[in-house]
C-alpha cells in the first residue's frame, strides 16, 4: 500500500512539473508569473513556487540538461544554462549564409510593417504560435524589444533593428516595399511559373518579397 502511494505521489509530481515546464516553454522570453501559472494549472501559488524550485533543482543536478529556470522580478523564464552562452552566441552571430525560413520571413514582415507589436498580436495575425520564431529573429539581431505594452501582463513590444535595415539593403523603414493588395495576391497565385525570390545580394530579387504575399493576405483579413 505504501509503495503504491509513493508511486502515485511520484507520478503526480512528474505531471505537475511537466505542466510548469510546459508553461515556461510556451511563455518564452516574455516569461510568466506565479499567478498566471496558478490560474493555468489550478495549483495554489505556494505549490507553484515549490514546483519551480523543484524544476530548477532538477535542471541543476542534471549535467546533461541545457536548461535552467530564471526569475526576473515577478517573471519566470526557461533559459539555457550560462555555461552554454559562448556556444549559443557563436551560432546566432554566424553570418546569415542561408535563406531565412518562410515562418521567419512572415514574422519579420509582420513586425516590420506593424511595429511596435506584441507576440500575441503576431500570433493572432498568423493563427499559430510565433514565440520560437521571434526568439530566433531576436538572437539573429533582426528584431528587438521596444519596451512593454500597457495591456494586461505588460507584454514585450517588438520592432526591427538597424541590422534588419542593413541586411535587407534599406536606409530606413520608409523604403519598405508597399503591401500588395488582395487583387495583386490573387494575380500572383494565378501565375503558374513564379520565380522564387533570391537572397539579398543575389541578382533578381529580395528575400523579403517572400513574406509580402502572406502579410498582405493577413492584413486584408484584419481589415
Amino acid at each position: 500500500m505504501m509503495k503504491l502511494q509513493m508511486r502515485e505521489s511520484i507520478l503526480t509530481m512528474k505531471t505537475s512539473l511537466q505542466q510548469i515546464e510546459g508553461l515556461l516553454f510556451v511563455a518564452g522570453d516574455e516569461g510568466i508569473t506565479v499567478a498566471e501559472m496558478a490560474d493555468a494549472t489550478g495549483f495554489a501559488k505556494p505549490a507553484v513556487i515549490g514546483l519551480l524550485e523543484d524544476l530548477a533543482a532538477k535542471y541543476e543536478s542534471d549535467e546533461n540538461s541545457a536548461l535552467d529556470v530564471l526569475k526576473t522580478d515577478d517573471q519566470y523564464q526557461l533559459v539555457t544554462k550560462s555555461e552554454l552562452a559562448e556556444t549559443i552566441h557563436r551560432y546566432f552571430t554566424a553570418p546569415l549564409t542561408t535563406a531565412l525560413s518562410q515562418a521567419s520571413l512572415e514574422v519579420l514582415a509582420i513586425i516590420a510593417y506593424k511595429q511596435p507589436i506584441t507576440r500575441v498580436e503576431i500570433d493572432e495575425i498568423r493563427g499559430v504560435q510565433s514565440q520560437a520564431t521571434i526568439q530566433k529573429l531576436a538572437l539573429r539581431n533582426l528584431v528587438e524589444g521596444r519596451g512593454r505594452s500597457n495591456e494586461p501582463g505588460r507584454p514585450i513590444l517588438y520592432g526591427t533593428t538597424a541590422y534588419f535595415l542593413n541586411y535587407f539593403g534599406l536606409s530606413d523603414l520608409q523604403e519598405l516595399p508597399p503591401l500588395v493588395t488582395a487583387e495583386a495576391l490573387d494575380a500572383l497565385r494565378a501565375q503558374k511559373d513564379v520565380a522564387l525570390p533570391l537572397m539579398p545580394g543575389e541578382e533578381g530579387g529580395s528575400a523579403f518579397d517572400v513574406a509580402l504575399p502572406e502579410l498582405a493576405e493577413t492584413a486584408e483579413r484584419e481589415e
